[in-house]
């Protein structure tokens, strides 16, 4: 038997594999920083051999309530993930599975390379709607890739989309896709009244290094972009401070932020209510967006969540403060779950990349049904 973590994405370092039963395996770190919870590796030669993975070091990653109630996803194929027994007794994560392939892949959620982002990229980019705009670079050298889709206009108000602050939430890329696939199709009549409206700004990856590096949270030296706002530098965040310095070209009119949550198992919105700036029209803006988004997608809900901030006590490093307190306009954080989501189960997949791209494309509907309000 064999495991390797050595491509796009991958992460885990493998301590002993001679025992079927008693694999035994260790999450590496995020550079300079003591976040770790991402694994993505493969294992060879073990078909149709029952098999236990221990990852041994699970106790101390970022989140272990991540770890309750969850199932890790396998593929044979890296296209279809499914989810295996998986337990957590609050030091070890236990994958149980027997494979029926020679190779099989395991992973905290279904991962999202690279590679798929630069065919996303280009996809879109087969739209005479779409520009690429090119923000910088990352500083392990790769792209900070920014579509621009739609015409200016003196009338027309810009919105802005963003994904994979942190690189393990891999079902915001995925959620991005369903997203872009529909924003693009000039048959759908809501997209086109909207291109008619907005000129949407959308970087599907905000961090290409992380991603690539196999990182739960951060990029290449260390830095969580989502707290780096206020103070972005070229030298530790040059993704944020990029894309912010674009945002001051182009105004904000509608923000969101998309991400994943380990440990809740509902897809929920973060919103403004700790914002200094909050007020009554904000309020009736933001409630408005929820409730459509409630009426979009069954797989959304407002009950369960993250506590809501104290007046004026919003962290203003966050993107999704940051760019509401600035630009005063609509700026939210969408939450996914690594799990699946309670009241909407799939047993098979759990909470899955199929899920978050029809998500995706739900929520143009809820972007329509606020449109006269932005």
């Amino acid at each position: 038997m064999n495991i390797s973590s050595g491509f796009d994405g991958g992460n885990i370092t493998c301590l002993s594999c001679e025992d079927p039963g008693d694999i035994r395996l260790e999450i590496k770190k995020d550079n300079q920083s003591h976040f770790y919870q991402w694994f993505y590796f493969r294992l060879t030669g073990a078909k149709d051999t029952p098999c236990t993975l221990k990852i041994t070091n699970a106790g101390g990653a970022a989140y272990t309530e991540g770890y309750e109630d969850y199932k890790a996803v396998a593929s044979y194929d890296r296209d279809t993930w499914f989810r295996v027994e998986t337990r957590f007794d609050g030091k070890e994560l236990s994958i149980h599975h027997e494979p029926e392939e020679n190779a099989v892949y395991y992973a905290y959620f279904a991962p999202y390379s690279m590679e798929r982002h630069a065919d996303l990229v280009a996809s879109a980019l087969g739209s005479p709607l779409v520009d690429l705009l090119h923000a910088g670079h990352t500083l392990d050298g790769q792209d900070m890739d920014v579509l621009k889709i739609g015409e200016d206009g003196d009338d027309k108000k810009v919105c802005w989309f963003i994904a994979r602050q942190h690189p393990g939430e891999t079902m915001a890329e995925w959620w991005m896709e369903g997203f872009l696939d529909r924003l693009l199709d000039e048959d759908d009549p809501i997209c086109r009244d909207l291109l008619r409206r907005f000129v949407f700004y959308v970087v599907p990856n905000m961090n290409p290094d992380g991603s690539r590096r196999g990182y739960l949270r951060t990029n290449a030296v260390g830095a969580n972009l989502n707290r780096e706002w206020v103070d972005a530098s070229m030298e530790r965040s040059p993704e944020v401070f990029a894309i912010r310095g674009l945002m001051e070209q182009t105004g904000v009119h509608f923000f969101l932020d998309v991400h994943g949550d380990e440990g809740l198992p509902y897809n929920f919105i973060s919103g403004m209510e700790g914002l200094p700036s909050w007020n009554d029209e904000a309020e009736a803006q933001q409630q408005a967006f929820l409730d459509a988004l409630l009426q979009a997608s069954p797989d959304f809900q407002t009950e369960h969540g993250y506590p809501v901030d104290p007046p004026g006590e919003a962290n203003l490093t966050m993107a999704s403060n940051y760019v509401g307190e600035t630009f005063k306009c609509l700026a939210l954080t969408l939450e996914m779950p690594f799990k699946d989501t309670v009241d909407t189960p799939n047993q098979i997949q759990g909470w899955s990349p199929e899920r978050s791209r029809r998500f995706g494309a739900a929520c143009l509907n809820a972007l329509y049904t606020i449109r006269e309000e932005l």
